[in-house]
């Protein structure tokens, strides 16, 4: 597939995610977010689906999840890449579809999943220390905190 027709791809991916997203606004379900940080939360999780979503097929399968653990430093076996998407995989398609990914990340339901992407999507403002740490010593150590 050349790069022409994975970009025309990827556009129609967008625009059917974007429609899902505009369904999500109008139907009303999830009240606890305004209306305006809803939108920005979709328009994030949108791009974060497809990111992962790594043949346009609107399914994370075991393959997206498998490569996103890895991405995100958390690789992880078939069999808990299989575990991971039951978790989610509330049509038992053996996938993770967009507006079961929607509800993972919006919903009050924890799953191993949304916490690892959500860790991940803070950590991406934080600034890493680079460099060595600097020397301490022992009594230094034991009574301060570390911070």
């Amino acid at each position: 597939m050349g790069g022409k027709q994975w970009g025309r791809l990827k556009e129609e991916q967008n625009v059917r995610l974007t429609e899902i997203n505009e369904q999500v606004v109008a139907n009303g379900d999830y009240k606890e977010y305004d209306p305006e940080e809803l939108e920005e939360k979709l328009v994030a999780f949108k791009d974060q689906f497809m990111e992962y979503d790594l043949d346009n097929s609107d399914d994370l399968d075991v393959t997206d999840v498998s490569k996103m653990m890895e991405k995100l430093g958390k690789p992880k076996n078939i069999i808990e890449v299989r575990k991971i998407i039951a978790e989610v995989d509330t049509n038992n398609s053996g996938t993770i579809g967009y507006n079961e990914f929607l509800q993972m990340m919006l919903g009050k339901k924890s799953s191993v999943l949304k916490l690892i992407l959500m860790f991940e999507e803070k950590g991406k403002g934080c600034a890493k220390p680079d460099g060595i740490a600097p020397k301490r010593s022992l009594e230094e150590m034991l009574n301060k905190p570390n911070i």
